[in-house]
C-alpha cells in the first residue's frame, strides 16, 4: 500500500474510529429496500425488473477486484476518494430518475448507474478493512467483526435517518446518498492510513477492542429501540431529531479510545513494533523469501498439514548440499500471490461455502419488503431494521466467538459458518411454512447467520493466504454475493413471484402495480434456499477438517504467530 506510515500507538485507533464512519457509509447498498418501491411505482417496473436491479445493487457492492488490486498501489485516501466519486455519480443519476428531474432514463442506464453507485461500497470497504487488518495483524477476528458489524448496522442507521429525519422520502434519501457519502469520505480520508503495528499481544489493546465492541452493541440496541418506538408511537419532530443526535454521539464512541490515550499516556512502551504490514513497503525487494533454499525455510512446524511435503525429500537433500535452489511454493498460513491461491482447493471451498451462505441470504434481503407484504406485515421497515440489527449481531458475534475459540481451542473459523448455515436451513423452512408469528423470528435468525458468514470469511482468508494480497482475495470472495443474488434472486425469486402474481390476477396485462399476497409467493424459493444451505453446511465441515492443521500451527501458543514469510 502506498503512502507514509504513521508511527505511534494512537494513530491506529484514530484510523479505526474513522473507519467506523466510512463503514456505515459503505452500507448504502442495504438501502435498496427503502427506495425500491419508488423505482417500481414511479418508473413502472415489474417485480422481475426490480429484482434485476437488486442484482445490480449486489454486483456493484461486491465487485471489488479493482480496488483489491489498487489498495497495494494507492494510499487509502485516494481509494476512498474514488469511492466517493462513484457514489456521487451513481446515486446522482438514480435521484434524477426517481425525482423525475430527468425523465425517460432507460432501464439499462439505470442498471449501470446502480452498479456504479453501490460499487462505492467496495472501494470504501476495501480501503478501511485492508488498512486496519494490517494495522492490527494480531487481532484480525476482532477487527473484522467490528468493521463488518458496523456495515451490518448501517441499514438500521439509514432506516432511522429515512423514517425520522427524511420523513420516508425516497428522493431525499437518494439525494443524501449522492452528497452525504462523499462528504463523509472527504472528512475521514486523512485519518485512515497505514500505521506501525505491534507484534506482541497487549492487554490494553484487548480492553480497547472490548470497549469498541460494547459501544457498537449499545448502538445496535439503541437503533432497534428507536425504530420500534417510532413505529408504535407518534414522535414529534423535536424528539426524532434528539434521538438522531444521540445516534451520532454513539457513532463517535470509538473516538474515546485515542482521546483517552492522549489524556492518560501509558508509561510502558509499545512492545515489539514491526514495520508496516503492507506488502508494498514490506516486500519491496520482491519475492526473495520464495527463492531461498527450501531447507532453510521448511520446518516441521511451518509445513504441518501439507500433503505435498513428502514429495520434496529428494529436493531437500540436494538443497542441503547447496546444489539446487528452487522458488518455494508458499504453505498455507504464509503470503500467497493471488494466482497461487487460485489453484488451492481450500480457496475454492471457502468461496463456495461463502457463496452459498450469503447468496441465499441476500436473496431474502433484496425481497424483504415483498416478503413482508406477502405475509401481511404492517410495516416492512421494522423487518429491515430487525434484519440489520441481527446482521450486526452476527457479524460482531462471529468475529468475537471465532477469535475466542481459535485462540483457546485452535478451532478453525469455518466451523461457525457450518453452524450458521444449519440455522439458515431452519429459517428458510420457517419462511416456507408461513406459520403465524414466525416471520420476525425467522428474519432475526437469518440476519444473525447471514452476518456470521462475513466476519468469519474475512480473517479466514488472511490466515490461510496472508495479508500481502488480502485485498484482492477478500474482494474475490465477495463476488459470491452478487453471483448468488443473480442466480437465487434474479432467476429464481423474481420469476416465481411474477408467476404467482399472474396466477392471482389472470388477464392483467401490467402487474407492476400489483403485489403478490400469500405464502406461495416465495415458498418454492425458500425450499430451494434450504437445500442450498444444506450443501453449504457439508462443504464447510469438509473445509474445517482440511485446515485444522493450519490453525494448530498458527495458534499453537494461544495467540496468533506471524508466519516466517510475513516478517520479511
Amino acid at each position: 500500500m502506498a503512502g507514509a506510515v504513521k508511527a505511534g500507538s494512537r494513530p491506529p485507533w484514530v484510523g479505526l474510529a474513522a473507519a467506523v464512519w466510512v463503514q456505515v457509509a459503505a452500507g448504502s447498498g442495504y438501502n435498496f429496500p427503502l427506495y425500491s418501491h419508488s423505482l417500481k411505482s414511479v418508473l413502472g417496473y415489474s417485480q422481475q425488473q426490480l429484482t434485476m436491479l437488486g442484482v445490480a445493487n449486489d454486483v456493484g457492492e461486491n465487485f471489488g477486484m479493482v480496488p483489491g488490486v489498487l489498495c497495494n498501489r494507492l494510499p487509502p485516501s485516494l481509494v476512498l476518494l474514488i469511492g466517493a466519486a462513484s457514489s456521487f455519480l451513481g446515486y446522482g443519476l438514480i435521484w434524477l430518475a426517481v425525482s423525475q428531474t430527468l425523465p425517460g432514463i432507460p432501464y439499462w442506464l439505470l442498471w449501470i448507474a446502480l452498479c456504479i453507485a453501490t460499487n462505492s461500497s467496495a472501494w470504501l470497504g476495501t480501503a478501511v478493512l485492508v488498512t486496519n487488518m494490517r494495522n492490527f495483524p494480531l487481532s484480525r477476528g476482532a477487527v473484522a467483526g467490528i468493521l463488518k458489524g458496523y456495515v451490518g448496522l448501517s441499514a438500521a442507521v439509514y432506516t432511522v435517518l429515512y423514517t425520522g429525519v427524511l420523513h420516508n422520502s425516497s428522493t431525499k434519501l437518494l439525494l443524501f446518498l449522492t452528497l452525504g457519502i462523499p462528504a463523509i469520505c472527504l472528512a475521514m480520508m486523512y485519518f485512515v492510513r497505514p500505521c506501525t503495528p505491534a507484534l506482541e499481544d497487549d492487554s490494553t489493546e484487548h480492553g480497547h477492542f472490548l470497549f469498541t465492541q460494547i459501544s457498537s452493541v449499545v448502538l445496535g440496541v439503541y437503533l432497534l429501540t428507536t425504530t420500534i418506538l417510532d413505529d408504535v408511537l407518534s414522535l414529534s419532530h423535536a424528539v426524532t431529531y434528539a434521538l438522531f443526535g444521540v445516534m451520532i454521539l454513539l457513532l463517535l464512541a470509538p473516538l474515546a479510545i485515542p482521546i483517552k490515550m492522549t489524556l492518560y499516556r501509558s508509561t510502558r512502551k509499545r512492545a515489539s513494533l514491526i514495520g508496516p504490514s503492507s506488502s508494498s513497503d514490506r516486500l519491496s525487494a520482491g519475492d526473495q523469501d520464495k527463492s531461498e533454499p527450501l531447507l532453510a525455510a521448511s520446518s516441521s512446524t511451518t509445513n504441518l498439514g501439507d500433503p505435498d511435503d513428502s514429495s520434496d525429500i529428494d529436493m531437500l537433500l540436494a538443497e542441503g548440499e547447496g546444489a539446487v535452489k528452487k522458488k518455494r511454493r508458499p504453505k498455507r498460513g504464509e503470503d500467497f500471490e493471488f494466482r497461487e491461491a487460485l489453484i488451492k482447493a481450500d480457496f475454492w471451498l471457502l468461496f463456495t461455502v461463502y457463496f452459498l451462505g450469503v447468496g441465499s441470504g441476500v436473496t431474502v434481503l433484496n425481497n424483504l419488503a415483498q416478503i413482508g407484504i406477502a405475509t401481511g406485515a404492517d410495516d416492512t421497515t421494522i423487518l429491515l431494521c430487525l434484519f440489520s440489527f441481527c446482521n450486526f449481531v452476527g457479524r460482531l458475534g462471529g468475529g468475537v466467538v471465532s477469535e475466542h475459540f481459535v485462540r483457546s481451542r485452535m478451532l478453525p473459523r469455518p466451523v461457525w459458518m457450518a453452524c450458521a448455515q444449519v440455522i439458515m436451513v431452519i429459517s428458510y423452512l420457517l419462511f416456507a411454512s408461513a406459520l403465524n408469528g414466525t416471520l420476525y423470528a425467522s428474519t432475526a435468525l437469518l440476519g444473525i447467520c447471514y452476518g456470521v458468514q462475513f466476519s468469519v470469511m474475512v480473517p479466514t482468508v488472511s490466515e490461510l493466504f496472508g495479508l500481502k494480497h488480502f485485498g484482492m482475495m477478500y474482494n474475490f470472495m465477495l463476488l459470491g454475493n452478487p453471483l448468488g443474488a443473480l442466480l437465487f434472486s434474479g432467476f429464481l425469486a423474481g420469476y416465481v413471484y411474477d408467476k404467482e402474481v399472474a396466477k392471482q390476477n389472470p388477464g392483467l396485462f401490467d402487474n407492476s402495480s400489483v403485489s403478490c399476497v400469500g405464502p406461495n409467493c416465495f415458498r418454492l424459493t425458500f425450499l430451494v434456499l434450504a437445500g442450498v444451505c444444506s450443501l453449504g453446511t457439508l462443504l464447510s465441515v469438509i473445509l474445517t477438517v482440511r485446515i485444522r492443521p493450519v490453525y494448530q500451527m498458527l495458534y499453537a501458543g494461544g495467540s496468533f504467530r506471524l508466519p516466517r514469510s510475513s516478517l520479511h
